[in-house]
Formats: C-alpha cells, sequence, structure tokens
C-alpha cells in the first residue's frame, strides 16, 4: 500500500487518482502507523511552506517523514514535497525538514539571461525538464519531455550529485532530484499525462 501524506493540502486527491488507475492500492492518510508501515510514501500537494511545515509539525508529521527517510523507505515528493526537504525556504522564512542540504528560493522578477523580460510568477503551466543524470525514475521517459508546473519558488541543493533534472524558467533550476530512497520532482506527476503516469509508475516498481 502507497501512503499519501495528508496536511490539508490541495490536489491529494489527483494523485491517488493517478495511483488507483495504475492498480496500486493507496490511502490518503495522516496516521503515523499508518504511514510507516506503508511499503512507499508519496508527498504530493500545493500550498505555502511555512503553512505546510507549521501543519506536519502539528500532526507529527515532521518527525514520521524524518523516520521513513532514514529507514530507507522509498519516498517520493511533489511539487511542495520537493521543497520542503531541503532546509530553508524564502518563502515567509520557512525552516524546513532539512532532510537534504540546500535552500528553496523565490523566481526573479526578471528573466537573467535577457535582464529585460518580466516573468509570470508563479510559472503555471507545461515546461521542459532535461534530464542531468539516468536513474530508474526516468525508464522509458523522454529526454526532454515536458511535465506540468505550479510554482513561484525552487529548490537549490546544496550538493549538485543529487540534481537529476532541470528546468529554464528564467534561468535554469532544478526540477528533479534523487538521493538514496528519496526521490522528488518539482513538477506535478499527476497532471503530467502519459510521462506523469510513466514516472509514477516507475517508482512503484524501484
Amino acid at each position: 500500500m502507497i501512503a499519501i501524506i495528508d496536511y490539508d493540502a490541495g490536489n491529494l486527491t489527483s494523485v491517488a487518482r493517478a495511483l488507483t488507475y495504475l492498480g496500486c492500492p493507496n490511502e490518503i492518510t495522516c496516521d503515523a502507523e499508518t504511514i510507516l508501515a506503508a511499503e512507499r510514501v508519496i508527498f504530493p500537494g500545493v500550498g505555502a511552506a511555512k503553512a505546510t511545515m507549521q501543519t506536519l509539525q502539528k500532526r507529527g508529521l515532521s518527525q514520521v517523514l524524518t523516520d521513513c527517510y532514514r529507514s530507507g523507505k522509498p519516498m517520493l515528493g511533489i511539487c511542495i514535497g520537493i521543497q520542503i526537504l531541503f532546509e530553508h525556504s524564502e518563502e515567509e522564512d520557512a525552516e524546513c525538514l532539512g532532510l537534504l542540504p540546500g535552500q528553496v528560493k523565490k523566481y526573479p522578477g526578471t528573466d537573467i539571461e535577457t535582464q529585460t523580460e518580466m516573468l509570470k510568477v508563479p510559472q503555471i503551466g507545461w515546461n521542459e525538464v532535461y534530464q542531468t543524470q539516468s536513474h530508474p525514475i526516468f525508464a522509458d521517459v523522454p529526454n526532454p519531455a515536458h511535465f506540468y508546473f505550479v510554482n513561484s519558488y525552487y529548490p537549490v541543493p546544496e550538493t549538485p550529485d543529487i540534481v537529476i533534472g532541470k528546468t529554464a524558467y528564467g534561468l535554469e533550476f532544478c526540477s528533479a532530484i534523487a538521493h538514496d530512497n528519496l526521490i522528488a520532482t518539482q513538477f506535478h506527476l499527476e497532471k503530467s499525462g502519459r510521462v506523469g503516469l510513466k514516472m509514477l509508475n516507475n517508482f512503484l516498481n524501484l
């Protein structure tokens, strides 16, 4: 069974529907015992880093996620689920889980290359993801491929070798990471059609 972390965020049911479509039993839950007993854990959703962390801490889920990571259980973060893995977010000066060294920064107001074109923030819509390293999560996924994004902030890992995917939006940023049992994407797999479902299925088969 796959545990989908319930922290009152939106988009959880979209992930559940995608997993059900793939034939994978799943449960949206905030129960610590259920999460710890699950075969795999997915932390998806949209939201603000500070509010997310407050809800996780209130429900005792910060420690549960940390315990899952340390146990070696396969974990997948999606959207806000990649951002809270790092130490700090510029969004409301939020302290995050700190499972990985790095920061989360806001998109600049102008394109870094041209210094003229104003960026629309948040980024909403389809954008290309370039695989920078081979990884089983990308098995049979074209390189590059288009995925669906909704984000105003982006992760900046301190350790470059965990970056497995990059995307350009005013600047080139990390859009996918992998480290040991932990995989995370800034883009929404559950909203990205065939390639998104393929990556979800790859996670189920890791």
